[in-house]
């Protein structure tokens, strides 16, 4: 045998074998078994750059406050550079956003929405968590101090629901886990007493394999997967063990395995087991917003706000930008340095007028950015903690708010809460974003009935919907990358084109992401800190 027939032998049977871990134990087992392969990659971020410093004199205009565009501000600045940030709001953070009680928001059309949630309440319409192998937030969340408290992202009290499913009613997560695993389990082990694995794996593969399956599936000693102890203890009993003569559990009766197939709610059960989705993850204390916010307190008046980039302009000595005030309009003013970092969403970019080569203008033209929406609402008083047990994670239904995610501050508290009540992307994105915010408000009431009866009217007191593709200053939640496109057009979009470079999630392999911000961000500000030495 060639090898080059080994290797491709070698490598049908390693996707082979994460295929059926993945089908069998889920994408995080898949993703173990990836890494442990040497087939998957945390984030890239090994610390920050070592630039050395810089000529003296030397200058950088950075275009853009969010994450990246501070990000580069900051090590630049440290690098000696004369470092001048222009953003088009008037605040620092971009996308890294939360909303208080007294801010005002109006997105594209006019519509106006006016925060007026309680003291200590907030709504972060954009990222929200912090997972812990994005190193390279995390660095920089250490690094300017930002306190931050864990984030629970798969709570297995919360509920899964289907309106075809169940009549209606909501299933706690546990149990429809622990019945898709249990059933599957017991399918396997059924497996390894049939010729159907022969070939594949030894007979003491396979002995420990049925094993496996029982521990996985709380199957019983026939390795069948019924009512009593070992299920009970995944899904939930009735009643608990307790203390005293009336201490006996009531076992809970898993449901039969064509229900919870035909329920359709094992797709939400996964959603937990993916890579960035996987404990511990973490979350600012007091709203996303905090990074944003302690990013521009260290960079103070190198950042000129309400400034919008209506022109780029570069030539052989230097780049200029040319700015008008995005709250009061007025006469176009200018600003040049001798290099350009630029971090404005490609989206709204496009638009920009800028003498780049044809290769990084149709990079940028050609990628489109996803649509998403969040609403938050504020509710007098946390039933899905008083009534349901409910503490932090998020709840998956098949109706058009997809979830809703409980606050993760104020366990137990008596007061009030910020529930996120929708989240949701593309074709149901753009048809709540087609209504007034108060329609999409009252939308994700109507839907969070269905899974807490009679308490979400009851109970709301207001809210906030962000549609992102009608957010002005970036018209979409994040670059939506194809592999056709990435293929053709990536390099080119992160190539240095003159004295200008482009950094952001969009210009990353972990578009959407925060953690794509920074490592783009330290890679553009890398590859021109070379150039401008050697200029």
């Amino acid at each position: 045998m060639s090898d080059q027939t080994k290797e491709a032998k070698e490598a049908l049977s390693r996707r082979a074998l994460l295929r059926m871990i993945g089908n069998a134990a889920g994408s995080s087992a898949m993703y173990g078994a990836m890494t442990s392969m040497g087939l998957a990659q945390e984030s890239g971020f090994k610390g920050p750059p070592k630039l050395g410093k810089s000529r003296s004199g030397d200058s950088v205009l950075v275009l853009g406050a969010g994450i990246a565009g501070m990000v580069a501000a900051m090590e630049l600045r440290d690098a000696g550079y004369k470092v001048t940030v222009l953003e088009y709001n008037n605040r620092p953070g971009g996308r890294n956003w939360s909303l208080y009680g007294g801010d005002t928001y109006t997105e594209l059309g006019g519509a106006v929405q006016k925060i007026q949630f309680d003291k200590g309440q907030y709504f972060n319409p954009g990222p929200w968590r912090l997972p812990h192998h994005h190193y390279g937030i995390l660095h920089y969340v250490n690094r300017l101090n930002v306190a931050v408290e864990p984030f629970t992202q798969v709570n297995y009290n919360a509920f899964v629901h289907s309106t075809d499913a169940y009549g209606g009613k909501p299933k706690r997560f546990r149990e429809v886990l622990a019945d898709f695993q249990g059933h599957t389990a017991e399918l396997l082990a059924k497996c390894t007493k049939t010729a159907a694995l022969d070939g594949t794996i030894t007979k003491e593969d396979r002995e420990m394999l049925a094993e496996a399956m029982r521990d996985w599936g709380a199957l019983d000693a026939d390795m069948k997967y019924v009512k009593g102890r070992a299920s009970s203890r995944r899904r939930g009993p009735v009643r608990a063990e307790g203390g005293g003569i009336d201490s006996l559990p009531i076992y809970s009766q898993p449901d039969a395995l064509n229900q919870v197939l035909k329920s359709g709610l094992w797709r939400n059960i996964a959603g937990g087991q993916g890579f960035e989705s996987q404990t511990p993850i973490f979350q600012p204390k007091g709203g996303m917003g905090m990074i944003g916010k302690a990013f521009g307190a260290q960079l103070g008046n190198m950042i000129q706000y309400n400034a919008k980039v209506i022109d780029i302009r570069q030539d052989e000595k230097g780049v200029t930008a040319t700015y008008v005030d995005a709250q009061k309009g007025g006469a176009p003013r200018k600003v040049s340095a001798q290099w350009c970092v630029c971090t404005i969403p490609a989206t709204i970019l496009s638009q920009i007028p800028m003498n780049v080569g044809g290769k990084m203008k149709t990079a940028i033209n050609q990628l489109s950015y996803s649509a998403s929406i969040k609403v938050g609402i504020q509710m007098k008083r946390r039933f899905w903690e008083q009534d349901d047990h409910i503490f932090g994670g998020m709840s998956y239904t098949n109706q058009a708010n997809r979830q809703i995610g409980y606050p993760q501050w104020d366990y137990f508290s008596k007061g009030k809460g910020v529930l996120l009540a929708a989240y949701t992307f593309d074709k149901e994105a753009y048809h709540a974003a087609s209504k007034a915010p108060e329609q999409r408000i009252q939308d994700a009431l109507d839907a969070g009935e269905k899974i807490h009866p009679g308490q979400y009217k009851k109970n709301y007191e207001c809210g906030v919907a962000v549609a992102w593709h009608r957010v002005p200053w970036t018209l979409g939640c994040g670059g939506r990358w194809t592999e056709e496109g990435r293929e053709a057009h990536y390099n080119n979009l992160c190539a240095l084109d003159g004295r200008i470079v482009l950094a952001g999630e969009h210009a990353s392999r972990l578009a959407e992401w925060q953690e794509g911000s920074v490592t783009s961000s330290l890679d553009a500000i890398i590859r021109l800190h070379k150039r401008a030495m050697s200029a």
